[in-house]
């Protein structure tokens, strides 16, 4: 058996839905909503279960794994607090879920309050409002980090013990880090590296800079994921530099690693992505390595399981 194969894996950041029984308007109404990977036919319509997953894990040995909120329909995002705990007593996974919550909306207290009832929930996320670039940031936008409305929902999280996890892009680190300066009790996990999506060189060069500024809030953990490229096969000479310039921002003490499946099938084969990122840390010492499998996901969604790494 190879060392990379005795390395045990924490999915950090997947899904589990059923579009067939439950409401999730992205997988089944028309017209399809833009999407970041462009066509996504393939999730359309189409259960991803317990079963799905394992079916690709393939030679890599995962040990548990952590739920992301599926974009569940608004009227009741904590009927899928409910499924998904269900599911995992069932199934005996996930072992924590990241619920869903319209931060900016009136009844973001009851919603937040009524996630944390389940034990599975240890964080929430909600997209906030984005621009489509940098220089179209404009402060305040309702549903933005800014939005005072959305801070008030926000406000919640620490009174429940939960983490907020963001999905934008990265040029929105200023209003990050205003946020964190107002909520310094509050742990943010950044999804998807930033979504580093433009790889012209201008733009990686300014998305290292908003991971360095990221990085020097001591709240912050940066997710490796989600970092397909539109209408191109997952290669690791492509995402390789991706992959460095996330731990050199912040660290194999601060970085996890996570598939986004079944998202992320439409960029490429589970085991493609995980022999990748074991391939790209394969320098690294082994301990930091269990840190970036394994540790950080038990410290992060506070599992009831045993760190490896020593010290």
């Amino acid at each position: 058996m190879s060392t990379d194969a005795q390395i045990p894996i924490i999915d950090a950041h997947h899904h589990f839905w059923d579009p067939t029984r439950n409401p999730h308007p992205w997988l089944t109404d028309d017209p399809p909503i833009p999407f970041r990977y462009g066509d996504y036919s393939p999730l359309r319509n189409k259960p991803f279960l317990p079963a799905d997953y394992q079916e690709l894990t393939g030679h890599h040995r995962i040990v548990a794994s952590v739920t992301m909120e599926g974009e569940w329909d608004e009227a009741d995002p904590v009927a899928e607090s409910a499924w998904m705990s269900r599911l995992a007593e069932t199934h005996h996974t996930p072992i924590a879920h990241v619920a869903r919550a319209f931060l900016h909306l009136a009844n973001a207290p009851e919603i937040v309050g009524a996630h944390a009832a389940y034990p599975l929930v240890r964080g929430i996320r909600h997209k906030p409002t984005a621009a489509a670039r940098p220089d179209l940031i404009e402060p305040g936008t309702p549903g933005a980090m800014s939005d005072p409305a959305w801070r008030r929902g926000y406000a919640h999280l620490v009174r429940h013990g939960l983490h907020f996890e963001l999905q934008a892009p990265w040029w929105h680190v200023h209003e990050l880090i205003d946020l964190i300066s107002a909520h310094p009790d509050t742990p943010v996990v950044i999804n998807h590296a930033f979504l580093p999506a433009d790889r012209s060189p201008d733009a990686l060069a300014r998305w290292r800079e908003a991971l360095a500024l990221a990085a020097t809030a001591p709240q912050t953990t940066l997710k490796i994921s989600g970092i397909g490229l539109n209408g191109r096969p997952w290669h690791y000479d492509e995402q390789q530099p991706v992959i460095e310039a996330c731990i050199a921002a912040f660290g194999p003490e601060r970085c996890l690693f996570a598939s986004n499946f079944p998202v992320d099938c439409l960029c490429g084969d589970f085991t493609v992505i995980y022999d990748a990122y074991l391939a790209a840390t394969a320098d690294l010492p082994r301990a930091d390595r269990l840190r970036l499998f394994h540790d950080n996901a038990i410290r992060v969604y506070r599992l009831p399981l045993q760190p490896l790494a020593p010290g």
